[in-house]
């Protein structure tokens, strides 16, 4: 089993910058994709980015150009930088793992954008 842990989250005004980081328990592998999803206040969790093992990254339409993903392979971390936070942004964001039958999630760390 692996544990993700996350961490970075908290309260920023529209405009402002945020870098969430996410360490796994233990080595999983470079081969799997990481990623950050999130779950707004009623809303379901949606994808916001991913990394794949060489570095290919795909992000959703509503962060693309805010937002930059990355991992650190040896060290079995995944970072999600964002600027320009929007309201809209406010939501628990999760880190995830997969490969595969195999998916593994975070606990999720709250960001909230707000004056």
């Amino acid at each position: 089993q692996v544990q993700l842990v996350e961490s970075g989250g908290g309260l920023v005004q529209p405009g402002g910058s945020l870098r969430l980081s996410c360490a796994a328990s233990r080595s999983i592998g470079s081969a799997y994709t990481m990623g950050w999803y999130r779950q707004g206040p009623g809303a379901q969790r949606e994808l916001v980015a991913t990394i794949t093992f060489i570095g290919s990254t795909n992000y959703a339409d509503p962060v693309k150009g805010r937002f930059t993903i990355s991992r650190d392979k040896a060290k079995n971390t995944v970072s999600l930088q964002m600027s320009s936070l929007k309201p809209e942004d406010t939501a628990v964001y999760y880190c995830n793992a997969a490969l595969g039958p195999f998916n593994f999630w975070g606990q999720g760390t709250q960001v909230t954008v707000s004056s």
